[in-house]
């Protein structure tokens, strides 16, 4: 989901690893729609208890380190990208996890995979930003897509996000609230409000290079009785007035705000050496 794509190993043969764990992929999510907990508990088991979504799962160790805490949780992995899928069906299946598993899909189609209030949290872990307004309609923090989360979660089921970028923080609080929803939790550095939450690999890669994560847990309030969709605009509309004050960079949008940057001081002469880069 994030804009750090996965890099195909040379030795790394995509259809045979898709075939290899294809037990754990599922690839028509649909057909399981309201019966997730269920289904996927298998012959003589009790039903899960809650069903979780990771979107944008990434090479899914944060699904996997989540299903291995929480065993009477079912986790469902949702990535766009085959080599994701490949990788985190892997991981699952290695792992010998009977409570995760992967889906080929979009976020953009929840309602048509899951149920009316199947869902008891959806993890957006470091999302593609989308930082142009063109692109706007794509990320899945907008109000439409919070909206359409409504219908597949739980009345008391949790939205949680985490992201490097102050700009699409700041974007999906105000979409949040657009779509009627009450904030649990908010912060701007979850490593100290939130020390012992397990981690996703952006995050921790990000976090090694220097970004604050910041994050929200929101849970569905009164529905806006005339929902109007807020036009989504630039992220570069969510950036501080004082761009060198910036001493990190937030993935997606480097380039954009050295050019900003350049373009405000012509020389170009700036202290981009000790700002660290994603």
């Amino acid at each position: 989901m994030h804009g750090l794509h996965a890099r195909l190993p040379k030795t790394f043969n995509l259809e045979e690893r898709l075939e290899r764990y294809g037990d754990v992929i599922e690839k028509n999510p649909e057909a399981l729609h309201g019966h997730w907990a269920e289904a996927c508990a298998g012959i003589g088991s009790a039903p899960f208890s809650h069903v979780c979504v990771d979107l944008g799962c990434g090479k899914g160790s944060f699904t996997c380190a989540m299903a291995k805490a929480h065993p009477e949780t079912l986790y469902i992995a949702i990535d766009t990208e085959p080599i994701c899928i490949a990788y985190a069906a892997g991981r699952i299946s290695e792992a010998n996890l009977s409570n995760a598993v992967v889906v080929p899909g979009t976020g953009m189609k929840l309602d048509e995979y899951f149920a009316l209030g199947e869902i008891t949290t959806l993890y957006i872990n470091f999302p593609t930003p989308f930082p142009r307004k063109r692109q706007a309609h794509l990320r899945v923090t907008n109000a439409e897509r919070f909206m359409q989360y409504r219908n597949v979660l739980t009345n008391t089921g949790t939205i949680r996000l985490k992201t490097d970028s102050q700009p699409l923080y700041d974007f999906s609080c105000e979409q949040a609230v657009a779509a009627g929803y009450e904030f649990l939790w908010k912060t701007r550095d979850a490593h100290m409000d939130f020390p012992n939450d397990i981690a996703s690999e952006y995050e921790e890669r990000l976090g090694a290079q220097g970004a604050k994560v910041l994050g929200f847990c929101i849970t569905p309030g009164q529905a806006p009785k005339h929902f109007s969709p807020i036009e989504p605009g630039s992220l570069v509309d969510y950036l501080p007035k004082d761009l060198e004050s910036l001493t990190y960079l937030p993935h997606g949008m480097e380039s954009t705000i050295k050019n900003m940057i350049n373009r405000k001081n012509k020389k170009g002469h700036h202290h981009w050496k000790n700002v660290p880069q994603s």
